[in-house]
């Protein structure tokens, strides 16, 4: 499977760690749409030229969270990942709808501005706090954001949540969610490697853009 992705990205870790949890290999390509050469490669496949974009025998998917649900139905050895039951899987939607259209989309925001140098509103944190209080509440009333085991809603969160490290977040005021990213990483097979990759990447795009 060839997954076209860049490490910074949130979306694009997702799938990585899902499939670290489900055990099988991608062909990873490092991909720079605002490099012409590798835009015009991508479009090719998807017409949209996003990252990530997973290819497997020919099949095409992009969206980090439809990627992230075809890899658990087609390779999971159980629906645990993504699970099956409408009321179960209605939870894990709701979250993983909470993420791309209020956290992650607020937090890409205010990372968009600091990596240009401007200073988010007042209104814009505040917006942050509130999401931020809201995710603290899930992991209160269960351990893990949308059921009592780990799911593609904590993996993709994650992504999110290890975000903030951009913008040095305090995380101090959050103890739930604390507890939670130490119980969801300590559940992924390898994550202290790939969380230095990460870093490593995110050290090099930052200086890219002093």
């Amino acid at each position: 499977m060839d997954y076209y992705y860049s490490l910074v990205s949130p979306p694009c870790q997702s799938a990585i760690l899902v499939a670290k949890k489900l055990g099988i290999s991608l062909n990873l390509k490092k991909t720079n749409i605002h490099d012409p050469v590798e835009r015009d490669a991508l479009t090719k496949l998807n017409p949209q030229h996003t990252i990530p974009t997973l290819v497997d025998d020919g099949h095409v998917i992009w969206e980090s969270y439809a990627i992230v649900t075809y890899l658990v139905e087609k390779y999971g050895k159980d629906d645990a990942l993504y699970p099956k039951d409408p009321k179960v899987r209605s939870v894990v939607n709701q979250r993983l709808f909470f993420d791309i259209g209020t956290l992650y989309k607020q937090i890409i925001d205010i990372i968009h501005l600091v990596v240009k140098k401007e200073q988010p509103s007042d209104e814009q944190m505040e917006k942050l706090k509130k999401s931020m209080d809201l995710l603290e509440h899930f992991v209160t009333e269960r351990p893990y954001a949308a059921a009592d085991h780990l799911t593609v809603a904590d993996i993709c969160l994650l992504g999110s949540v290890t975000a903030l490290n951009w913008l040095k977040y305090d995380l101090e005021p959050f103890a739930h969610i604390k507890a939670w990213i130490a119980r969801v990483t300590g559940e992924i097979p390898d994550y202290a490697e790939f969380r230095k990759e990460m870093e490593e990447a995110t050290k090099a795009y930052v200086a890219s853009k002093q």
